[in-house]
């Protein structure tokens, strides 16, 4: 929808040139004594520049100080549009001696002409001498008017026609002027009376072209330039000029024979390769027309067209960064053009910067005069698409659409905006429409199967697939499409038929395998999954997506070290991508390899500083290596280059948080949700900055907010019965869960409420529902885990060891489970305490409450070799931790070292820390 229409772009690139482009051919003559400039003057009257030039450097060689040399290579080279050899020898020429008042003119335009209009202004200065002064005058009018100085401009061309009332540079620079004030009947006027007065001069001849050209008046454009080829059958800048038209016209191969023609009397011309570039472009050549573009870019920068050229050029190659800069470049000089415009409309949709499309569309859809511009309907229906306004999208695609009625791609577009309003039966109408218009695409009739499955309408989206087969028989989409239909009717056997089909057509459809793979995980065969997509990569060994679904099935089955080597190899298969390299990223952090993650995410930062992705991945390095500063430092750049993001706002009210200041991240929150006023993490963690500060109305107020946004989630009744449990409003929190839970039933629901009911003293219905829950839910060992800890709390040893044994037989690695059982069998006094303490220690070897556990058991059965350095290693891994100090001293104790025991006693001791076993710690004290 956003592609723009690449057969305005020539006459878009036109307008914005016709007010500084003319011949290219200058009219000054030299006199020399010298052999070779005379002869490099006769090759010039013939019209052989090179030999000229050629003839000008010989002299130049014998006598490097030859003024007249010097001056009659500028003009040639002036001429042939090479305006920086130009200007180089012109300036020689003036410094070394010749008159201003002959060169200034030959300098005026070479300076014009390179759009250093400024420096036409400061440098060429009036003379007096008749045809000096109306030449200089034009020179100065064209700088004044692209310098958008009208008044000043108008004057200079008055004052050339003074001193010479027929001159036509100035009669084309008034009519030029006309142009800009927007009267063209005038310009049409003055611009016949330049080639009337003037009838040997081809520059008329060409701004006649030039505007009749703007008119689109093709064929009278053409004669004129045809006219000014009769007088000077080598100018270049009539063969560019209908170059152009027939680009236009389609007439490729004509277009290019004229671009020749002008490459051999001009080769260096920048016109001519901005000409060749803007053909590459219309014929899909966009990295040859970009080479193009850049050379001209390097000598002239300000070069108008070319930047606006350069721009669609990157946006058709998908560089949208690069096409945004140079669209940026072009509006900030010509603000209406609307072609312009729409392509930075449509970049800024493809870089998902959907708000920043929305401030550049919305003046253009103000403007009366574009009520009619289909284009511009459909990319407004993009563009309130992408933001989620629905309703807008479709009034807008409506609009297009109604305007081009048979355009499939409009009612494709308006049947997707209907679906995301609900209208599912004006959504499937609408796409129906578009597969009936469109016959040769199969875009159209592959959306009309992915609507029906997105309704769950299975039996319609295959029906509507079979069709869609019978004209694309050979497409593998097709197929897979098939296989996703036939898994919503749970025919496995038929999808994995659909499936198959797909691969043997195409048999690196990535979908394909892992809708294969899906399959298999759900027969339970993990290594048939596994075997698929290894003999997948084997067909494609770089695959990141395929080494990704890889290190996600090794994670599904606890394979940590697989999956990281899988992540690592797809990151170093691909370094030119930045998406295998995120994964590995995150996925250190996941596993606390911390530096890892920091060093990698440091390094992507290094050549892509600018991307928001890895400064989010930086600022979580940062911030889980505990460098709190700096993931401060890096989130503040990211909120600064998404000024309208919430999520940024979000983070660095997170590491606000985290250093402790509190203000400044409810500034944060407070600002998010101004931008996003709906975006719930910021709701969450606001109120929870207002419980903490004690404010506990406009915490209930967030959470009443969240309840009338989102009426189908728990949320907000949740968060209203967490607020009201810190008030120690138990009862009313009873009810605010029971209406969370009314609406989603789940076990961390339960836990509130047995919470809320147990401190309302419902001990009898809190431990009702709870057990009924879990007897409902045997497999949720969360909750299992709580209701056991609860029993632990109470001292209710036998009950809670019952729920452990249960949990351990579901997950028997469950490390808290094992410890809290360890621990209740020591008390037991059952002899499978340390076997289980074991365990939990081989499982999570650096947990300090595993450590004190296993420590404590062996220093109580005597081991105190063993036990204390287990005491000692927990103790530096939970050094504020008292029972653990307790134990430490207590082991010393029992190993004979007093000394060290009584030191750690007198520290917990004096750190008046409370603890459950602090009596007995101080008549240990006396002991000692």
């Amino acid at each position: 929808m956003s592609t723009i229409n690449r057969q305005k772009i020539s006459v878009t690139l036109i307008s914005g040139t016709i007010l500084f482009m003319g011949g290219m051919t200058a009219c000054g003559k030299t006199q020399t004594s010298e052999t070779l400039v005379t002869e490099a003057k006769q090759y010039q009257q013939k019209g052989d520049n090179k030999a000229a030039i050629i003839q000008l450097k010989n002299a130049l060689q014998k006598n490097p100080d030859d003024v007249e040399a010097r001056f009659l290579l500028g003009s040639i080279y002036n001429e042939n549009a090479d305006f920086l050899s130009a200007e180089k020898e012109l300036r020689k020429a003036l410094s070394l001696g010749m008159s201003p008042a002959k060169v200034s003119p030959y300098l005026g335009k070479t300076l014009l002409m390179q759009g250093k209009f400024q420096m036409v202004l400061d440098e060429i200065k009036q003379t007096t001498g008749e045809n000096e002064s109306a030449e200089i005058s034009s020179l100065r009018g064209n700088a004044y008017l692209a310098l958008g100085k009208g008044k000043e401009a108008k004057e200079s061309f008055e004052q050339a026609l003074k001193h010479k009332p027929d001159f036509p540079d100035a009669l084309i620079g008034l009519a030029k002027h006309s142009i800009s004030e927007q009267s063209i009947d005038s310009a049409i006027f003055l611009s016949d009376q330049a080639v009337t007065k003037n009838p040997q001069d081809a520059n008329a001849l060409l701004f006649k072209g030039d505007l009749l050209r703007a008119q689109g008046k093709t064929g009278p454009a053409l004669a004129a330039y045809d006219q000014a080829l009769k007088l000077q059958p080598d100018n270049h800048s009539a063969h560019i000029n209908k170059a152009f038209l027939e680009i236009d016209a389609g007439k490729f191969d004509v277009a290019k024979a004229e671009l020749d023609a002008a490459r051999k009397a001009s080769p260096n011309n920048l016109i001519t390769i901005y000409a060749q570039a803007l053909l590459d472009f219309r014929q899909g050549k966009h990295t040859v027309a970009m080479e193009s573009l850049q050379q001209v870019l390097r000598i002239a920068p300000e070069h108008m067209p070319s930047i606006l050229l350069a721009g669609a050029v990157q946006h058709s190659l998908g560089s949208m960064s690069q096409a945004e800069q140079h669209l940026k470049k072009y509006l900030e000089k010509n603000p209406d053009n609307l072609y312009a415009r729409k392509l930075m409309i449509s970049t800024l949709l493809k870089s998902r910067r959907t708000q920043d499309a929305i401030d550049v569309l919305s003046p253009t859809l103000k403007d009366a005069q574009q009520q009619d511009d289909v284009q511009l309907f459909a990319l407004a229906g993009e563009s309130y698409m992408q933001a989620g306004d629905f309703t807008k999208a479709s009034e807008y695609f409506t609009k297009a659409s109604t305007l081009a009625p048979k355009a499939a791609e409009l009612h494709t577009a308006l049947g997707l905006s209907k679906l995301a309003l609900g209208e599912n039966d004006r959504a499937v109408a609408e796409m129906e429409t578009a597969v009936a218009l469109d016959t040769q695409s199969p875009k159209a009739g592959i959306l009309l199967v992915m609507t029906h499955i997105r309704l769950k309408e299975y039996d319609k989206a295959l029906a509507a697939a079979k069709t869609l087969e019978k004209d694309q028989p050979d497409n593998p989409l097709v197929h897979n499409l098939q296989g996703a239909a036939y898994i919503g009717k749970n025919d496995r056997t038929a999808a994995r038929t659909s499936f198959e089909k797909t691969l043997s057509m195409q048999p690196t459809n990535f979908p394909a395998v892992m809708n294969l793979v899906q399959l298999d995980l759900w027969d339970k065969k993990p290594e048939a999954a596994k075997k698929r997509l290894a003999a997948s990569l084997e067909q494609d060994k770089k695959n990141a997506q395929i080494m990704t679904a890889l290190a996600n099935l090794a994670l599904s089955q606890d394979q940590t070290k697989e999956a990281t080597t899988w992540l690592e190899n797809a990151s170093k298969e691909n370094p030119d991508e930045l998406q295998p390299a995120l994964l590995l990223a995150a996925h250190y952090l996941r596993i606390g390899e911390k530096q890892e993650a920091l060093s990698l995410a440091q390094k992507l930062q290094g050549s892509n500083s600018s991307n928001p992705d890895v400064l989010n991945i930086l600022g979580q390095a940062q911030f889980a290596n505990d460098d709190k500063p700096a993931a401060l430092e890096t989130y503040n750049r990211l909120a600064a280059m998404k000024p309208d993001s919430a999520p940024a706002q979000f983070l660095l009210a997170s590491v606000h948080m985290a250093m402790q200041n509190l203000s400044a991240a409810s500034n944060a929150l407070n600002k998010a949700l101004t931008l996003q006023p709906d975006y719930l993490k910021a709701q969450l963690a606001l109120a929870s900055l207002e419980v903490n500060k004690g404010n506990y109305e406009p915490a209930i107020t967030i959470a009443r907010q969240i309840q009338k946004q989102s009426a189908k989630s728990p949320l907000g009744y949740m968060l209203e019965g967490d607020v009201l449990m810190a008030q120690k409003k138990s009862d009313l929190a009873v009810k605010a869960y029971e209406q969370a839970y009314a609406i989603s039933k789940n076990g961390p629901l339960v836990i509130k409420l047995h919470s809320s009911l147990t401190l309302a003293g419902k001990n009898n219905e809190a431990n009702s529902r709870l057990t009924q829950w879990l007897k409902e839910h045997p497999a949720d060992t969360a909750t299992r885990n709580y209701f056991a800890g609860t029993y632990l709390a109470k001292k209710k040893s036998k009950e809670a060891i019952e729920q452990y044994e249960i949990i351990l037989q579901q997950e028997p690695k469950n490390v808290p489970a094992l410890n809290n059982l360890a621990w209740l069998y020591q008390q037991e006094k059952d002899p499978r305490a340390l076997k289980f303490a074991e365990k939990a220690n081989q499982l999570a070897p650096d947990n300090p409450a595993i450590l004190d556990t296993l420590g404590w058991m062996l220093v109580e059965q005597g081991n105190t070799s063993r036990g204390l350095p287990l005491l000692q290693k927990a103790s530096s891994l939970a050094p504020n931790s008292a029972e653990i100090q307790y134990h430490l001293a207590l082991g010393l104790a029992k190993s004979g070292d007093t000394t060290k025991a009584r030191k750690e006693l007198e520290n917990l001791l004096g750190s008046k820390k409370n603890f459950s076993k602090i009596e007995e710690a101080r008549a240990l004290l006396k002991q000692l």
